[in-house]
């Protein structure tokens, strides 16, 4: 477009876009002025709801002149794309400035008046916005706030606009809103959405002032008060929890503030702040305050001077010896020793319990093998020897504060646990004590106070403290994911744990005082995305070792803690570890001159199956990697490389590989097109959803499928190449009530639900054109959409994962889930169903986002994912300054 005119406008330069339009920078040749154009995006569906809802933007906000609302010129038309004329701005969105950190409080509160005052021109008029967010506020250079975007805007039942400009701009709807939103939809952006919009409800202008506090929230802290990674967890924050006052993050802000944004952020509208004028009175009366505290009479300098002068020599004197003292060095690493060389799995490696390795000073505690069992091995290194505990399922936490008993999540039975699950706690003697119940406690992990006497725990997202036989448990404080590896620090003022997203793969540290207050992220935005865990202070408390991966490899770093007048430090952390081995679960000695871990070259290889019941064997020797798919003639391989995610193609003996896709993006679930020249996969970049790409099998850059920030994976071509169908992440699926399966028309990128598909995920296109298989998002049965009739019907009802579908489209095969071992046939034409027993544990290594792979070979063979990484216990000598 640019270049060209538009009516009596001439495009200068494209400034931007959003899910609801794109902006332009224009020259009014009628007034020579500089404007904003906003059009709706060239690939955006033509349908009559799409065009109305952009008609509302302009009609809303050209109903309302105000200073804080951005300002309408005009509505058009240019070769059928409908456009509005925009005053233009300068400066940045309240989003962009966010980036840099929470507000002072003079220009937080300067900011906030001016946005009520915009809301209450708004709510005046009968206009509820519906999206107030920092994307949505223009700071313009002048330091005038602005709002934008009146897109989900709505004129509120029963109020009508004044006469004059509103009245003509803000005309009836020519459609009616139930075609604009379906009944009970939630509009607006998750994270800044009122309860009430989060329940599909009727709004009026509170909603606004609830979105409002968000913003403020997020102005005041850097935080916003509702976090999550998925759209659940968001809304299970919005209507059921109470944020930290704003105070409590910063406490520099006035104490006022904590009051008038717990008001705006009521969930109860009634007692809610009723108009933006009242919200807007109080934050100028707190305005008033403090500039009447900033302007209290200074001393006069005359009284002053004589000290000044005496002072002044000191203070440079100090400056220079502070600004010239000498740097402290970072530790450094001087040697490093393996201590096992079983080759056995270390459950600490992948786990996604997070159990770390312990030690009593003369021998180190871990579990080993399948099993599992209870294993020690010296610090110097040895055979390691099994140790005979009574638990069947269990987790290892730590060991006490003597070096006397070990600390067990466990419970007797067999029964699989269940992911996050808890269980009681107990301790043992060792070696070879007789266990002893901690009252009634259940956790996924726990630890000891320094001295004994205390026991803090984890059960669910809640951190608990109790005695350490159990009685007096108390709750500390409460978090949105599951809360790992506690620990106090030396002095035992401070509690540090890692929150685990098991649904995001992410996990981050947090710290709090030991009384549950101060609560906060410790490293927050070091590492994007955060995926930290496992820390423990050293025993003088002057460093904090920990885990960090970054690209798939784990490394060891330390943070200085204590910091000294006499020499500069710096508290980034600083990597300990390097090279293609990654280092788990890091253990201080108690002397702190040794950190022992778990070491691990991760590598995997592909099994072929058949179902005539001969031994599994190498299906490409020397092949690492996490899932593959064959081309249609069986000719070449698309895969992803284990450990780094990346993609590559090769021909099916494994000769002229080919990298397709570069790190820091994360690749999973390959498909190849039917016509061999493009590869579909699931891609993610750090801190972005899982989006569906296209790429040639050449090589070029991968081509994203759709715009959005919706999850997309899974996806699968359709026979003729046409078309591609993909699902959702599986915990937003069992969320939601909305058709879960999409499919994608490749020549027009027009993107439509399959019908009924609520509920489903990992869509599977039959290679004869026929059906779609899909899975419940429990994994308990396998259902058929018949594309051509329009209809679901049931498959089987088996715990399942990876189905898929022979070559000539008469079985689908999977491998069983949760217990269900080996792996299954179904044949369409009866239903009839065929095992192949399983063959062992192919290894279950946390960092495979979809969990152990299985897929189709040549022939109708089963292709299956085996971990054959190499693990063992180290000891790494190093010197602390």
């Amino acid at each position: 477009m640019l270049g060209e005119s538009v009516s009596h406008y001439r495009v200068l330069a494209k400034l931007g876009g959003g899910g609801m339009g794109i902006v332009y920078e224009a020259e009014d040749t009628s007034l020579h002025r500089r404007v904003a154009l906003k059009f709706l995006p060239e690939n955006w569906p033509s349908s009559p709801q799409a065009l109305e809802r952009f008609g509302r933007e302009a009609r809303a906000a050209a109903a309302l002149n105000h200073p804080n609302i951005c300002t309408v010129f005009e509505i058009g038309d240019h070769n059928g794309r409908p456009f509005i004329v925009m005053e233009l701005l300068e400066g940045m969105t309240l989003r962009q400035r966010l980036a840099a950190g929470p507000f002072s409080t003079y220009e937080l509160l300067d900011v906030a008046i001016q946005i009520a005052a915009g809301l209450e021109a708004a709510h005046s008029k009968g206009i509820v916005h519906r999206d107030i967010k920092p994307a949505n506020i223009f700071l313009t250079a002048h330091g005038q706030a602005k709002i934008l975007d009146f897109g989900v805007a709505k004129l509120v039942a029963g109020r009508r606009v004044a006469e004059g400009v509103g009245a003509t701009a803000m005309t009836t709807l020519s459609e009616p809103e139930e075609l604009l939103t379906s009944p009970g939809m939630a509009l607006g952006t998750v994270a800044y959405m009122s309860p009430e919009q989060a329940l599909g409800e009727d709004l009026d202008a509170r909603a606004d002032l609830f979105s409002f506090g968000v913003v403020l929230y997020e102005m005041a802290t850097g935080q916003r008060p509702f976090s999550g990674n998925t759209a659940p967890a968001v809304f299970d924050g919005i209507l059921h929890k109470t944020p930290l006052p704003p105070a409590r993050l910063n406490p520099a802000l006035p104490p006022e503030l904590d009051r008038i944004v717990a008001k705006a952020l009521e969930k109860d509208r009634g007692v809610r702040y009723q108009t933006a004028s009242e919200m807007r009175a109080d934050l100028r009366r707190l305005q008033l305050g403090t500039d009447r505290a900033a302007s209290a009479p200074a001393v006069p300098a005359a009284l002053l001077r004589w000290k000044l002068w005496a002072l002044a020599a000191v203070a440079v004197f100090l400056a220079l010896a502070f600004a010239l003292r000498p740097a402290l060095p970072p530790p450094k690493v001087v040697g490093t020793t393996q201590l096992t060389a079983d080759g056995q799995q270390k459950f600490s490696l992948g786990d996604t319990n997070l159990e770390p390795i312990v030690t009593d000073g003369s021998r180190i505690y871990f579990k080993e093998g399948f099993g599992p069992v209870l294993t020690q091995v010296s610090v110097e290194g040895g055979e390691p020897v099994p140790i005979a505990i009574p638990f069947q399922a269990w987790n290892l936490a730590g060991i006490s504060p003597q070096n006397t008993e070990l600390l067990f999540a466990a419970r007797m039975t067999t029964a699989a646990p269940g992911v996050g699950e808890v269980y009681p706690l107990w301790s043992v003697a060792v070696p070879g004590g007789q266990p002893r119940r901690l009252g009634a406690l259940t956790a996924q992990d726990a630890t000891w106070s320094p001295d004994g006497q205390e026991i803090l725990f984890a059960s669910g997202h809640d951190v608990y403290r109790a005695r350490s036989d159990g009685s007096e448990a108390h709750r500390l404080a409460t978090l949105s994911g599951a809360p790992m590896w506690l620990r106090f620090s030396p002095d035992a003022s401070t509690i540090r744990f890692t929150v685990v997203d098991r649904a995001a793969n992410r996990s981050e540290f947090w710290e709090m005082a030991a009384d549950g207050t101060g609560l906060r992220p410790l490293l927050p935005d070091w590492n994007s995305p955060s995926q930290e865990c496992c820390g423990s202070w050293t025993p003088d408390g002057a460093y904090f070792v920990f885990q960090s991966t970054r690209q798939a490899l784990a490394s060891i770093w330390v943070r200085r803690e204590k910091r000294t007048w006499w020499r500069k430090s710096s508290p980034e952390p600083v990597q300990l570890t390097f090279g293609q081995m990654s280092c788990y679960s890091p253990l201080i000695g108690p002397d702190g001159k040794k950190v022992f871990f778990i070491g691990a070259q991760p590598r995997s290889e592909i099994l072929r199956l058949d179902w005539s019941g001969h031994q599994p064997v190498p299906f490409v020797p020397g092949l690492s990697a996490d899932g593959l798919s064959l081309s249609r003639d069986e000719q070449w391989l698309a895969y992803v490389a284990d450990p780094d995610r990346t993609l590559w193609r090769a021909r099916a003996d494994g000769s002229e590989r080919r990298q397709l896709s570069f790190q820091p993006m994360q690749c999973g679930l390959p498909r190849w097109s039917p016509d061999g020249r493009q590869i579909a996969f699931s891609g993610q970049t750090p801190g972005q959803p899982w989006k569906t790409y296209v790429v040639s099998a050449e090589g070029g850059d991968p081509e994203q499928l759709l715009p959005g920030e919706g999850e997309e994976l899974d996806p699968s071509w359709s026979p003729d190449g046409r078309a591609i169908v993909f699902g959702g992440d599986v915990l937003s699926v069992r969320a939601s009530h909305e058709d879960a399966l999409h499919i994608v028309d490749l020549a027009a990128r027009k993107v439509a639900p399959v019908p009924g598909s609520a509920g489903l995920f990992s869509p599977r296109w039959s290679p004869n054109g026929r059906y779609i298989l899909a899975m419940t998002a429990d994994y308990k049965k396998l259902e058929l959409y018949d594309v051509a009739a329009h209809k679901w019907q049931d498959l089987v009802a088996i715990t399942s994962s990876y189905p898929d579908w022979s070559p000539d489209s008469k079985y689908v095969q999977f491998a069983g889930a949760f217990g269900e071992s080996g792996f299954v046939r179904v044949r369409l034409s009866d239903r009839k169903i065929e095992r192949r027993p399983g063959l062992g544990n192919f290894g279950n290594r946390a960092q495979r986002r979809f969990g152990t792979w299985s897929g189709v070979g040549p022939g109708g063979s089963t292709l299956v994912n085996r971990d054959i990484s190499v693990q063992e216990i180290y000891a790494l000598d190093w010197q602390t300054p």
